[in-house]
């Protein structure tokens, strides 16, 4: 079994273009103004650096865009899945279940918290968590189903919902639905909802990377859940007077361009989305590549826009085809994201004995060239060239030696 996938090519000091955007989103003269207006007013030892005020009207704004009643701020996505994770207050034996097609994030924080990690695998369109399987490994010792908006594709919740209510555990009832939005805040589930209104927790993340930045780091959870919300706050801030806790919070100035950044969101995916649509008609003819999937409505915010290279090229023939971008045409990939078992030590020695052939073959095809609504028309349109006759150059080679 592989340990250390190769997830970029194999040289980039050829690249034109990076493996991946350094930041997802953008600034503008808005955010730089309410930096400016917080170092100003911060520079006041009467005033200082206290977040409460910035923190809390940052989350009553996401609450109120997500639809969820209660949002809670925190300093990073992983911290703030930490502690939904935390507050079940997971026991040996205790499951849940998520893709092994994964950032190995959420995989990381379940083991962290003494749960019992379960894979499942991908279904094949969305690359995201398939319901049939979920049920297939759903057990009575089963306490969440952890979800994961597979880079930027908004699943729907509703069958996992389901299997989850007529699943109950013997103790807490039915399993929680936690839900990974850290590449999909913005989007929308097929009711129309927005991602942070179902489920009982969804987490995000403002990483540099993500649709939306609070200066490189911080997070938010959403919830409908009061008791969660409570908790959550404690945690995040020494436990109040009288819980375990520690210091996880926001500061002023992530919450402040935050606020920002969550009014501009909208208008940063539909840039996105109308770029990735624009290269999905680009490549549509190239034969060899199976495209990410169209599904309207915000349902996919396209945080990567991945490929498909063919069954018989998985693993060589995916890896000929980064190489030969990044060598020959100067454009940088990535696989985003490997199955986490060959990823990750840790994650590898927890799931011993469990195997997920479905995402493994999957993750073997998967490549993610480099997209961003800042590149300009010009460069975009050498990277779909690039794309193209890469994919053509692999193909005559693979031809060749047959």
């Amino acid at each position: 079994m592989p340990t250390n996938p190769d997830t970029v090519p194999a040289r980039v000091d050829r690249l034109r273009w990076p493996v991946e955007p350094a930041q997802g989103g953008w600034y503008t003269t808005a955010e730089h103004e309410a930096l400016a207006k917080v170092l100003d007013e911060s520079d006041d030892w009467r005033t200082g650096w206290k977040a409460l005020p910035y923190t809390d009207a940052f989350e009553a704004a996401f609450a109120g865009h997500t639809g969820a009643r209660h949002a809670v701020a925190f300093n990073s996505g992983g911290t703030a899945m930490e502690m939904v994770l935390r507050y079940l207050k997971l026991t040996p034996g205790d499951e849940v279940i998520s893709c092994a097609l994964n950032f190995v994030g959420p995989h990381i924080a379940v083991i962290g918290q003494g749960g019992h990690l379960i894979l499942a695998e991908p279904e094949p369109v969305t690359l995201g968590l398939d319901a049939a399987d979920t049920e297939r490994v759903l057990t009575p010792r089963t306490r969440a189903i952890l979800l994961t908006h597979w880079n930027g594709a908004v699943a729907d919740l509703r069958p996992f919902l389901e299997l989850a209510a007529a699943h109950p555990h013997p103790v807490h009832g039915p399993p929680v639905v936690i839900v990974d939005a850290a590449r999909a805040c913005g989007g929308r589930y097929p009711s129309g909802a927005r991602v942070g209104a179902e489920g009982w927790a969804t987490v995000f993340s403002f990483e540099s990377k993500k649709l939306m930045t609070t200066f490189g780091q911080g997070g938010m959870v959403t919830t409908h859940d009061p008791a969660l919300a409570e908790r959550l706050r404690w945690l995040r801030a020494y436990g109040g007077r009288d819980h375990w806790g520690t210091n996880q919070m926001m500061s002023k100035v992530q919450a402040a361009v935050g606020l920002v950044q969550l009014a501009r969101l909208d208008e940063m995916n539909s840039a996105r989305i109308a770029r990735a649509h624009d290269r999905t008609c680009a490549l549509m003819d190239v034969a060899e590549l199976t495209l990410p999937p169209t599904l309207d409505g915000g349902r996919h915010l396209y945080y990567r826009h991945n490929l498909l290279v063919p069954e018989d090229w998985a693993g060589g023939g995916r890896a000929e085809l980064m190489n030969t971008l990044a060598d020959q045409y100067g454009v940088g990939s990535i696989v985003s994201d490997p199955v986490t078992y060959f990823g990750h030590g840790l994650i590898r020695e927890h799931t011993a004995g469990q195997r997920c052939p479905r995402a493994e073959q999957l993750a073997a095809r998967l490549l993610c060239p480099l997209l961003h609504p800042r590149i300009d028309q010009a460069d975009e349109a050498a990277i779909c060239d690039a794309i193209r006759q890469a994919t053509a150059d692999v193909a005559a080679t693979r031809h060749a030696t047959d």
